[in-house]
């Protein structure tokens, strides 16, 4: 059987321990080299945006962790590079099963539709997307400076920068830089040293994850990869479970034990063993890892505090039902990446990252709701709640109208940002609403070639008109990106996109849209109305700050 191979990457003497030129101060330094830290390093060195990463260990996480990533963090992923990577070794799955016992009550398809180039979901070990995050930082030497067992051990915010005090095995040493960002999970000792209330709910309730190793699909003789989640399972009585596919056939078995379990017991083989039997049969398999955790839902009040910034977990916490978490933090990063980057190059002044604040506190205060739903469902702490999860769970093997009432977690899905200080009017005509993220689409490229590609290749990094369709050629702003997409039956020019059947289905006909270096729309304006292109434009700016970013 294979399992994963764990290597070390090398300490480094950093240059203002060795005396090196160019030590000192950074435009960014970011705190925690996991899958935040690290997409945020590629982000802003794509914008061009020197970063060092800072982090106390030498090794990608331990244990499969956050598995689940979902379609929007795939195009976020793909955007840094490493998409197709990750799509290419996880496990593709789109069809859920739910039980209530041993009786099936329905299953769902998460993407019903074609001409997507990502799936809805992979399932993908956290150690791999690590591992493609470094190789990927290693195609920026210039712009991205990663340190393995250099721990942040204190900070101080001043005006104009923050200091940065880090201990190593060869000593201890300070930096300057700009702006920090907090990408330190859960346990930030960031936020613990900054004293900042971390206010939410705890859940009691403890569970049991195990990575089983097993070369004999449960699923069944197709081999296709499924998700299967248990009310009252019989193998475990009282509880729930679920059960999904990983890469290099590792299983991830989920068992609720209840509140009052002792995690040491919990994780003894002589216990765990058996309840895996009770679900594989008499499959051979080996435990890869197991974890017994508890949870919380909670947030900081700000993610931003003055010249210190928090992404991922460290800004807020939410349960793993839904696989809002390490999904959450990656658009996160899509947020705050190219806002920063802006900032940075002197391009807007730093009001603009209030919007980072306001927007991904909108995106996890939306998270939390949905994650805290979904344990009282799965959990009920009173006979009323309790009551009603058993008749939803009665209804819904027969009633369509009551499976849109069973919760074992509402899967993640891009926040809407409409009414936030950045988004503009919606306009004429049907198509995307300001505050969407914008949807792939398959295109070819215009002239006798016709390569073939994805919409969303074209978009994001930079602010953008998006213009559909021969009645929405002309509308154009100045010192703006145009991007044209010809229609079925349209002369396309050189430079255009064609529609493969797709666009205008997603996006309406003889449309424009002001689109975000994020993808999320801005504005959306028909043909007839070119004049308001300008005041839309003017807005975003004056709430971003003195520019358009490139």
């Amino acid at each position: 059987m294979t399992r994963y191979a764990y290597r070390r990457f090398p300490f480094v003497t950093p240059p203002e321990l060795a005396g090196g030129a160019g030590a000192g101060r950074y435009p960014v330094a970011i705190v925690g080299a996991g899958p935040i830290g690290l997409a945020l390093a590629i982000d802003l060195a794509l914008h061009g945006v020197r970063s060092v990463v800072l982090d106390d260990n030498d090794v990608v996480s331990v244990g499969s962790r956050a598995i689940c990533w979902a379609k929007r963090s795939l195009e976020i992923f793909d955007r840094l590079g490493v998409g197709e990577r990750m799509v290419e070794k996880g496990v593709t799955w789109r069809v859920g099963r739910l039980f209530n016992g041993d009786k099936e009550l329905y299953r769902f398809d998460l993407l019903p539709e074609a001409g997507h180039k990502m799936p809805a979901f992979i399932n993908l070990q956290q150690y791999y997307v690590e591992e493609y995050l470094v190789d990927r930082c290693h195609d920026f030497p210039d712009l991205i400076d990663l340190r393995w067992k250099n721990a942040v051990i204190d900070h101080e915010a001043r005006a104009d920068a923050v200091r940065v005090e880090v201990a190593t095995p060869d000593g201890r040493y300070s930096l300057m830089a700009d702006w920090l960002v907090a990408a330190d999970g859960s346990h930030s000792t960031t936020r613990s040293r900054m004293g900042l209330p971390f206010e939410g709910e705890t859940f009691h309730e403890q569970f049991l994850i195990v990575d089983v190793e097993m070369e004999e699909d449960p699923f069944g003789a197709d081999g296709v990869p499924e998700r299967w989640f248990w009310f009252h399972p019989p193998f475990h009585p009282g509880q729930s479970a679920l059960l999904h596919r990983q890469p290099d056939n590792i299983y991830r078995i989920d068992l609720q034990l209840g509140p009052d379990a002792d995690a040491d017991v919990e994780k003894d083989p002589e216990r765990v063993l058996p309840r895996i039997r009770a679900i594989v049969g008499d499959r051979p398999f080996e435990i890869d890892w197991l974890s017994v955790y508890r949870f919380r839902c909670a947030r900081l009040d700000r993610f931003v505090h003055g010249r210190v910034i928090f992404a991922g977990d460290s800004a807020h916490l939410v349960s793993p039902f839904g696989a809002r978490g390490g999904n959450g933090g990656i658009q996160d990063v899509d947020n705050l990446g190219w806002k920063l980057a802006a900032v940075v190059k002197g391009e807007v002044n730093s009001t603009l990252l209030e919007t980072y604040d306001e927007e991904r506190s909108i995106a996890a205060d939306e998270n939390i709701l949905n994650s805290t739903r979904a344990t009282r469902f799965m959990t009920p702490k009173s006979a009323t709640e309790m009551t009603f999860r058993d008749a939803v769970l009665a209804l819904a093997g027969s009633a369509p109208f009551a499976r849109r009432l069973v919760n074992s977690g509402r899967l993640s899905l891009p926040a809407n940002l409409a009414g936030c200080r950045l988004q503009g009017a919606e306009g004429e005509g049907a198509g995307l609403a300001p505050g969407s993220v914008c949807l792939d689409a398959p295109v070819a490229e215009a002239g006798a070639d016709g390569a073939q590609g994805w919409l969303l290749d074209h978009l994001g990094g930079r602010f953008m008109l998006l213009t559909i369709g021969e009645g929405a050629r002309a509308m154009a702003l100045p010192r703006l990106a145009r991007l044209h997409v010809a229609l079925e039956g349209e002369a396309a020019a050189p430079g255009d996109l064609v529609d493969r059947g797709f666009v205008a289905a997603r996006y309406g006909r003889d449309v424009a849209y002001l689109v975000r270096p994020d993808q999320h729309v801005v504005a959306r304006f028909g043909a007839d109305e070119a004049p308001a292109l300008s005041g839309i434009l003017g807005g975003a700016v004056a709430a971003a700050g003195k520019g358009v970013p490139a």
